[in-house]
């Protein structure tokens, strides 16, 4: 298993149970042949530029081990997802 990270941006209009269900909605698509080390609700914050007409967003940066499977599924998802703005997955040099 390799390690990654993960930051995604999901839309301001979502209550913070919502945020909260979908954060644990990927985190257990990333345990599912993973483990997470660390994650980070950044909170809301503004865009450096609009997205679709939308300005702010709640920021969620996670930390995982996993193989590629997971992270083949998890940007899967996070692409059909209408409530992600925007997401990058990177391999974690450090």
């Amino acid at each position: 298993m390799r390690k990654y990270e993960v930051m995604y941006i999901l839309r301001p209009e979502l209550e913070q149970e919502a945020v909260q269900a979908i954060v644990e909605k990927f985190n257990g698509i990333i345990s599912n042949g993973g483990e997470v080390t660390k994650q980070d609700l950044i909170g809301k914050r503004r865009l450096a530029y609009e997205i679709n007409k939308i300005r702010d967003g709640y920021y969620v940066l996670v930390n995982f081990n996993a193989t590629t499977e997971v992270i083949n599924e998890l940007d899967r998802v996070m692409k059909i997802s209408d409530e992600v703005i925007r997401s990058l997955i990177v391999k974690d040099v450090a």
